[in-house]
């Protein structure tokens, strides 16, 4: 009986993790992501996540050094930066 209760529970485990990788895989934008009939293994979709997560750290780190150059050259121009500081802080 209690090896019955032990498969039960680790297959109850398997289909939340199954569904929780799912719902993950569902969240990323790469095209084998998109496939959502074809099973990925969990290290798979884990790994794209990892992926994109950096890629989306990158593209933050060049935006904000982007805006930091662009809110320089405006403080150089006359403009009022600390309004739009403000602005962007909210």
């Amino acid at each position: 009986m209690s090896t019955r209760r032990t498969r039960a529970t680790r297959n109850k485990k398997d289909d939340e993790l199954h569904d929780l990788v799912s719902k993950l895989q569902a969240l990323l934008p790469s095209s084998s992501s998109s496939c959502n009939n074809t099973r990925v293994s969990a290290s798979k979709v884990l790994e794209e996540t990892c992926n994109y997560i950096k890629s989306l750290r990158r593209k933050g780190d060049k935006l904000g050094e982007r805006l930091s150059e662009l809110l320089d050259s405006m403080e150089n121009n006359g403009v009022d930066v600390d309004i739009l500081r403000d602005f962007l802080q909210q």
